[in-house]
């Protein structure tokens, strides 16, 4: 189970009210308590911050606002001392508008090698005012900007599948790909036990960059649906240079290296094409995520995962929060800052499932707490660049990426040690006292135990380890499952009690069951005699 630290978030160091490389070091015993083996670190790379880092204008070296590389390599070491592996997230599909390379095609003239590096194009029309093509970017726009020349007029236009000061590389440029080569050899040259791909589907455009039939699909949905611009079959062969590459270090080092993808396609079966023998080891499973609260849905999800995914031979990666999706005690209902909710109930029963799935599992930082969705931050302190772009607040990302709260009644609540004072980047709301990681820690009850008790018994029960799962006949509204000869899991999906498909008391439940009933909104695991 691998804990997504999103840094800007999770501990300051320094009082400056944004977290840091250090406040994740400090972290560490936390992690270790909860039982991860091992974290998934949010780009800290040097960065205008445009896009909260992803948008990257140095990809080998840390930026001042986190840390530095001496820093950096604190970290990796504590955390091997701790036997917590360190994923890092690397952004291939683009970079930002202050990279060197792109500032170096701004200056050059149309058709010159430095502008082959991106997507550069005449626009349409006679004067070329129009863009390239119909595309729109995710975060609404085009996906085109058009650039002044360096003799002053008007001249060709770049592609931003995001925003623009997000350009895309041009991966059918071989120079690209030997870039990456060094940026990837220098991190594990480091020691770092792997990567988290960003737009793991991406990277590659049609060669022609035809118009499409629904240019606003992405911008639609904030996912990758346009086929003219994701998921093109050239892709693949860089997960396999990839991966021969960290299998070249596993061998070196004697540790494994892992590659784990943001894969975002149509079905489970072109997902499953990604996590072939010689691809990625891992990629998110984002249809479990997006799945409502219904049984049938549930189950759907989770079949076809294992048909296809897991028939590669490799696992699934199953997730349920992550720092672009509304939090799953929002998500799934209401009230939305209540730990009795039955949002929160649902979020428990949820959690529970996943860690009962065979694969891996990704859980967000303060999903363990329960934290709910921040959905009131005034407008002044919006920083994504969706709203940025469209004035709209629909799907925007920064209500998951409040900094989390460590203790205390009151905002920063220890997020900046020993600064009272401080105001975190986004500022938390009062109700976070009821969240607080040294209240969660105190209270048996807590979703923190509740994560902690089944990342124990995940670690420990052989029926988890092994792949296979049979699901069971049960009453409406029930979803149970084994996994081996006798563990059982059952979701009860209703809201009124029902018989539990095993008598006795549940190993573990996420929410009080009498023996031989399961609760509304509630799951649970039982060993079968």
């Amino acid at each position: 189970m691998i804990y997504q630290v999103y840094v800007r978030s999770f501990l300051d160091s320094t009082g400056d009210g944004v977290g840091d490389l250090a406040g994740v070091r400090a972290g560490l015993p936390y992690l270790k308590k909860l039982g991860v083996d091992g974290i998934w670190l949010s780009p800290f790379y040097p960065s205008p911050q445009h896009d909260h880092g992803y948008d990257v204008a140095d990809y080998c070296d840390v930026d001042p606002l986190f840390g530095d590389l001496a820093e950096f390599d604190l970290l990796v070491g504590a955390a091997r001392r701790l036997g917590i592996k360190v994923l890092l997230d690397i952004v291939p599909n683009h970079c930002s508008s202050e990279h060197p390379w792109f500032r170096e095609a701004l200056a050059a003239p149309p058709g010159s090698p430095a502008r082959a590096r991106f997507h550069f194009a005449d626009g349409r029309g006679p004067d070329g005012s129009e863009p390239p093509n119909n595309w729109h970017s995710m975060f609404g726009g085009p996906a085109w900007s058009r650039v002044t020349e360096p003799d002053g007029r008007p001249g060709q236009w770049y592609l931003h599948m995001f925003a623009p000061e997000q350009p895309d590389w041009n991966w059918r440029n071989p120079e690209i790909a030997a870039e990456f080569d060094r940026i990837l050899r220098f991190w594990l040259d480091r020691g770092i036990d792997g990567f988290r791909i960003d737009v793991a589907a991406g990277l590659f455009k049609h060669p022609e960059l035809p118009d499409s039939d629904d240019p606003e699909a992405d911008a639609r949905t904030r996912d990758s649906v346009n086929p003219l611009a994701w998921n093109q079959p050239e892709v693949h062969d860089v997960w396999r240079r990839w991966r021969s590459m960290c299998e070249e270090y596993t061998e070196r080092d004697g540790f494994e290296r892992l590659l784990v993808g943001e894969v975002s396609v149509p079905t489970a079966r072109e997902h499953a094409q990604y996590v072939r023998p010689d691809e990625l080891h891992q990629a998110f499973f984002f249809d479990l995520l997006s799945a409502p609260w219904d049984p049938d849905a549930f189950q759907k999800v989770i079949s076809e995962a294992m048909q296809d995914i897991a028939g590669t031979g490799s696992t699934v990666t199953w997730v349920l929060n992550n720092h672009d999706q509304v939090r799953t005690v929002t998500r799934y209902g209401e009230p939305a800052t209540e730990a009795s909710g039955l949002g929160a109930a649902r979020a428990r029963a949820a959690a529970l499932l996943m860690l009962a799935l065979p694969g891996a599992a990704y859980i967000y930082q303060g999903e363990e707490l329960g934290l709910p969705e921040v959905v009131d931050l005034p407008d002044d302190v919006l920083t994504d660049p969706i709203f940025r772009r469209t004035g709209s607040r629909a799907r925007i990302r920064d209500g998951c990426r409040v900094p989390l709260p460590w203790s205390g009644q009151a905002s920063p609540f220890g997020f900046t040690p020993g600064v009272e004072s401080a105001k975190p980047w986004l500022p938390q709301p009062e109700y976070f006292a009821e969240y607080a990681t040294d209240r969660a820690l105190a209270d048996t009850r807590s979703f923190w135990h509740l994560y902690r008790d089944g990342l124990q018994l995940r670690a420990a029960l052989p029926q988890l380890g092994e792949g296979t799962l049979r699901w069971l006949d049960s009453p409406p509204g029930v979803l149970a499952f084994t996994r081996g000869d006798d563990l059982v899991c059952a979701v009860n999906f209703g809201t009124a009690p029902t018989p539990a498909p095993v008598s006795g008391t549940p190993l573990l439940a996420s929410g009080p069951c009498a023996p031989g009933v399961l609760s509304g909104s509630t799951a649970a695991w039982w060993i079968r005699s």
